[in-house]
């Protein structure tokens, strides 16, 4: 299935977009694993929906108890997983092992080549978003971190997860890029800033937003390129912001 947008505002020199769930792929459900595609991933390939600047991946999946995914290799990619529901474990090649929950992060940077495998050894599917970002360079030396961070840090303000080497976040990445987190209470309104030479990815996590005159619905998405957001919270709303430099192709 390929990405129909259903509602975009443009104005010179911004953009923000809406990008429906129902618009998304839907890989055909295996016995472990259902997962839903927002940019181009394996099998599924749409040309117009490739990347969104540094933004490669993002993977909402559903993994079934005591299954996941078996050792396989990586190279040159910040991939980020950041659970919503349940555990992940995480061993890897560079002798990495790790167990993260509900808004704890997990991060690896594959550089010059490494495997691993993540694995819901639990008793309850897991649900977590599996992020790649492109690196700003290449043949690093391969890495792996995680963060447990206390899930009342994100309740009506934000939580700033992860950023590039020279940003303030608990988990660092090879990009310019910053990842943040929060949770509004119904009713809540929050203002996001996005300057004019950057770009943000927003998901919408669990519940509901009114973002900038869309609707978004769980899993929904939304783009915006040098466009300030008016977030308001009809209900609970768990909110995922990806921001980064403002892409020039």
């Amino acid at each position: 299935m390929y990405y129909v947008i259903v509602a975009a505002h443009i104005q010179e020199n911004t953009m923000i977009r809406h990008i429906p769930v129902e618009s998304m792929y839907s890989g055909q459900p295996i016995h472990w694993l259902n997962t839903t595609h927002q940019f181009s991933f394996g099998t599924y390939y749409n040309k117009d929906r490739v990347n969104f600047g540094a933004l490669r991946v993002v993977n909402d999946d559903i993994v079934a108890p005591r299954s996941g995914f078996e050792t396989h290799p990586h190279n040159d990619m910040e991939i980020i997983s950041y659970v919503i529901k349940g555990a992940l474990t995480h061993r890897d090649s560079i002798g990495s092992h790790g167990v993260i929950g509900r808004g704890e992060v997990q991060y690896m940077s594959a550089g010059r080549g490494i495997s691993h495998s993540e694995i819901n050894e639990g008793a309850e599917p897991t649900r977590l978003l599996q992020i790649w970002i492109l690196p700003d360079r290449q043949n690093l030396e391969p890495a792996y971190g995680e963060y447990k961070f206390d899930w009342h840090e994100r309740e009506n303000k934000l939580l700033h997860l992860v950023s590039g080497e020279n940003s303030s976040a608990p988990v660092k990445l090879n990009q310019d890029v910053n990842i943040y987190a929060i949770e509004l209470d119904t009713g809540t309104a929050f203002d996001f800033t996005v300057a004019e030479n950057r770009q943000c990815y927003v998901v919408q996590v669990e519940g509901a937003s009114d973002i900038n005159g869309f609707s978004l619905k769980e899993k929904d998405a939304l783009e915006t390129v040098g466009q300030s957001l008016n977030i308001r919270a009809p209900g609970k709303s768990h909110l995922l912001f990806i921001e980064m430099q403002k892409s020039t192709v």
